[in-house]
């Protein structure tokens, strides 16, 4: 298929606000693909590149050939020479990096050279993201769209789900299992207001400490342990103790589900951006291990010796998890009958410096890749996951680094919608850090301000919302702060602005 079918189809999603009709148009597109097209074509209508980061800013991108007259790029000839980029390397790489980019817009039209341009920024706004996506497949294979779901649940690939269902239907589908050292994703919380507004949803509750540390998946296979973090990436040679603790288990085979946080020598967490910190450093871990070492707590089980759990209730989960688990490798929990019961265990969890607790229904299964009813997160203080926009230059003691971030909530509909700024809660390392990693996502500059790719994802705490003119949504965060960034987390994870919109109509007078 070349390139101009994918844009020209995300040209026409970008147009229609119907669902249905976006399905549709990925449908008719999809069908006419090649097997060895269909994880292409998928990554691109999502809006991102297979490859990850390549190597190319906004800067590459001023100075391109004229677009060629006539659409002629293949997606496998794209593919390649992204690949190309992004294995450029060593001396002369700037170079070849360069020769590469116009040698591929070179043979672009117009069209395919802004579609181009937006998906190399992380730019690309046509409205059709994963879970649309995920439509169109199962349009275009003519299977339900709740069995592509599983399958994606399963596997985390959705070029690859895609390409077998397209090729082999709902019987392919099957396949895709739950996998021992092959991660899933995670199920997701959604939002209550507190323990009454949390057990008036779900009763009776189990209820659980809530963390503030990373989500970390742990897979053990007759004595090979590995670890996950929540975007899926493998992260076992970052958590050294993580994996001596679970070796020295009785478990032939089991996946579990829980958080690793740096905790001080009296049992309270150090704040987030230390373990945060920890959790995303690659070198010294020696040293880091003996200064802040990392300890991971679990909170369910979705494998055992051989026995797939996540269709299991909860409550059988966890009978499970309490046989084969010592209790310190445990989170405390409790099973609440009244809202005045989980509130004094969540009174319980905030003395012991954690942000809250986790209501879970009993009876529910393990929704992986799901932000189910079924788990709920109740906090006192206000936080977010947003996206970092933009950045401005500091000055006073703050000259030379990028400080001021502008902070997006994600659209389901597509892009990053602007909630504010601050520049509160960043200490001296996090400032040297994001500076240097904000100029790599670098897309743009106005004045003091530099424009980013979103692709950082931030915690921030703030007091509540209030209405404001001056940004799109019509709200605005009071006195945010930042509690560290999320290296765990995608921006496809950040918090979306109809959540934003709840918290704010929740807390607004009348």
């Amino acid at each position: 298929m070349k390139l101009a079918e994918i844009v020209s189809t995300s040209e026409a999603i970008g147009k229609t606000r119907s669902r249905k009709a976006k399905t549709e148009l990925m449908a008719a597109c999809m069908r006419h693909l090649r097997p060895q097209e269909v994880p292409l074509a998928v990554a691109y209508l999502s809006g991102r590149v297979p490859q990850g980061t390549i190597g190319v800013g906004w800067a590459s991108l001023r100075n391109l050939p004229p677009p060629a007259a006539e659409p002629t790029l293949e997606l496998l000839e794209v593919d390649a020479a992204l690949e190309r980029i992004r294995g450029a390397a060593g001396k002369g790489s700037q170079a070849a990096r360069r020769g590469e980019l116009s040698a591929l817009f070179g043979a672009a039209t117009e069209p395919e050279q802004a579609f181009l341009s937006r998906l190399m920024m992380g730019e690309l706004r046509q409205g059709a993201l994963e879970g649309s996506v995920v439509e169109g497949v199962a349009a275009a294979a003519g299977v339900p769209a709740a069995r592509v779901r599983r399958a994606l649940m399963l596997e985390g690939d959705l070029g690859n789900v895609a390409a077998v269902a397209l090729a082999e239907g709902a019987a392919g589908l099957e396949r895709f299992a739950l996998t021992v050292l092959r991660p899933v994703s995670p199920m997701l919380a959604q939002t209550a207001s507190d323990a009454r507004d949390a057990l008036a949803r779900i009763h009776p509750a189990d209820v659980e400490w809530k963390l503030d540390g990373v989500r970390l998946q742990v897979h053990v296979s007759d004595g090979r342990v590995r670890a996950f973090a929540r975007t899926l990436a493998d992260v076992t040679d970052r958590v050294p103790e993580v994996v001596e603790a679970m070796s020295a288990l009785p478990l032939e085979a089991a996946i579990l589900d829980g958080e690793a946080i740096a905790l001080r020598d009296d049992g309270r967490p150090h704040p987030f951006q230390v373990t945060g910190s920890r959790f995303a450093s690659r070198v010294d871990l020696e040293r880091l291990r003996a200064t802040t070492p990392l300890s991971p707590f679990f909170f369910d089980v979705l494998h055992l010796d051989g026995d797939d759990l996540i269709d299991r209730p909860a409550s059988e989960r966890l009978e499970i998890l309490d046989a084969r688990l010592p209790g310190s490798l445990r989170v405390p929990r409790i099973v609440a009958e009244d809202a005045e019961t989980a509130e004094r265990f969540l009174d319980d969890a905030l003395g012991h410096g954690h942000e809250g607790v986790m209501v879970k229904a009993l009876d529910a299964p393990y929704e992986a890749g799901r932000r189910g009813a079924g788990w709920l997160k109740v906090k006192r203080a206000h936080t977010l996951d947003l996206v970092v926009l933009a950045a401005e230059w500091g000055h006073g003691r703050r000259q030379g680094w990028l400080s001021n971030l502008h902070l997006g909530a994600r659209d389901p509909n597509g892009g990053f919608v602007m909630l504010g700024k601050t520049f509160k809660g960043m200490t001296d390392e996090m400032l040297g850090w994001q500076t240097e990693r904000l100029l790599e996502l670098e897309t743009a500059r106005e004045g003091i301000v530099v424009h980013v790719r979103p692709e950082l994802v931030v915690e921030v705490a703030f007091d509540g919302l209030q209405a404001s003119p001056r940004y799109p949504a019509g709200m605005a965060l009071r006195f945010a702060r930042i509690k560290g960034y999320r290296h765990d987390k995608r921006p496809a994870d950040a918090d979306t602005i109809d959540t934003v919109r709840a918290i704010f109509e929740g807390s607004s007078p009348g």
